[in-house]
C-alpha cells in the first residue's frame, strides 16, 4: 500500500516516531500488515555502521534490499533510519515507484541541541547512543528534506523538541490518513506513483525460452527450404507443419539469408515484447505459432 521514509537528525526521534505510527496504523479497523525497517532488524551496531563511508554505503545497501523484498500491494512499509542523503531518499522513491505504491517522508525536525542532549542521556542510561565524532559528522552532512523535491513529498513534519512524539500528533495522524484512505477517480489528494519502462523490472520468463524460439524457428526455415527445392526455387504456398499449426503462404521465393535476417529480427521482438506486453513462448509449438503468424505478415498474405 504504502512506503513511508522517517528521516532526521541521530537521536531526533525517528524510532518513536515509528513505533507511534504503527500503533496508530494498528487502531485502524482495517489493520493493515505493517513492516518497520531499520538498523536493529539486522543487529547492526550504529557506530560501526557510520564509522565509515564505506560502512555506511553498505548499510544503505542492506536497508534498500529489505524494502525492496518488502514492498507488496498488501503492506505498509515503514523505513526507520537516518535517510539523510537525498540521493538515496530518491531511490527508495524509484523502489515505491517500480512497485506502484503511495510514498511519503515523515520528517523529525529536532533542533542540534537537543539531539546532542539526547544522545548524551541515552549514552548514561546504557542505550544505543553514537559516538561524539560519528555525531558530529552525520548531523553536518544532514541534507534536509525539500517538499519542492518529488522524492521528497509529501513530506509531514513532527517537532520533537517542541511538541514531543505521540500516537495523536498532527503530523503522525496526516500521515495515517494518507497511506490508508480510500482512492477513487475524484481523489486528488492521494498520489498513487505509477511504474515507467525506467523502474520495471523484466519479466522472469522461462530459462528455456530462448532455446525453445531459436529451435522452432529453425525448424520452420528448414521446412520451408525443403519446400522450395522441391519446388525448383518457386514460390510455394500453403507449406504445412501440421494440423496444429498454420499454414505458412509465401508468394515468392525467399532466400537462406532473408529468413536467417527474419529469424533474428523475430527473436529479438519477443525479448523487447517480454518487458511490457505478452510473456515471450514458452515451447517450441507455441514459438513455431507465432514465427509462422509473423512469416505470412512480412512474406505473404496471413
Amino acid at each position: 500500500m504504502a512506503l513511508v521514509v522517517i528521516c532526521g537528525q541521530p537521536c531526533s526521534g525517528k524510532s518513536t516516531a515509528a513505533r507511534c505510527l504503527v500503533d496508530a496504523l494498528n487502531a485502524l479497523e482495517s489493520k493493515p500488515t505493517v513492516k518497520i525497517i531499520d538498523e536493529s532488524s539486522f543487529h547492526l551496531n550504529r557506530n560501526e555502521s557510520y564509522a565509515n563511508m564505506t560502512a555506511e554505503k553498505n548499510l544503505r545497501g542492506v536497508l534498500r534490499s529489505e524494502v525492496d523484498r518488502s514492498l507488496l500491494k498488501d503492506n505498509i512499509v515503514v523505513v526507520d533510519s537516518l535517510n539523510s542523503i537525498k540521493g538515496y531518499r530518491y531511490e527508495l522513491w524509484c523502489l515505491a515507484r517500480a512497485a506502484g505504491i503511495r510514498y511519503c517522508v515523515l520528517f523529525c525536525d529536532a533542533e542540534d541541541n537537543h539531539c546532542r542532549e539526547w544522545n548524551k542521556e541515552r549514552r548514561e542510561s546504557g542505550d544505543g547512543s553514537y559516538e561524539d565524532k560519528i555525531f558530529e559528522d552525520l548531523v553536518r552532512r544532514f541534507e534536509k528534506p525539500d517538499r519542492r523535491n518529488r522524492w521528497d513529498s509529501p513530506l509531514f513534519e513532527l517537532w520533537p523538541s517542541k511538541d514531543g512524539i505521540e500516537q495523536s500528533s498532527t503530523a503522525i495522524l496526516d500521515t495515517v490518513a494518507y497511506v490508508t484512505k480510500k482512492v477513487d477517480s475524484k481523489t486528488r489528494d492521494i498520489k498513487v506513483l505509477q511504474p515507467t519502462i525506467a523502474t520495471q523490472s523484466a519479466r522472469l520468463s522461462q530459462t528455456n525460452s530462448l532455446y525453445e524460439t531459436d529451435r522452432a524457428t529453425q525448424e520452420v526455415i528448414n521446412v520451408i527450404m525443403e519446400a522450395q527445392s522441391q519446388a525448383l526455387g518457386g514460390p510455394v504456398n500453403g507449406i504445412s507443419l501440421g494440423t496444429e499449426f498454420p499454414t505458412i503462404n509465401i508468394q515468392r521465393s525467399v532466400g537462406l539469408p532473408e529468413l536467417r535476417s527474419l529469424r533474428r529480427t523475430f527473436v529479438k521482438l519477443t525479448g523487447q515484447t517480454s518487458l511490457s506486453g505478452p510473456p515471450p513462448p514458452s515451447d517450441v509449438n507455441s514459438a513455431k505459432r507465432m514465427f509462422v503468424d509473423y512469416l505470412n505478415r512480412e512474406l505473404g498474405t496471413a
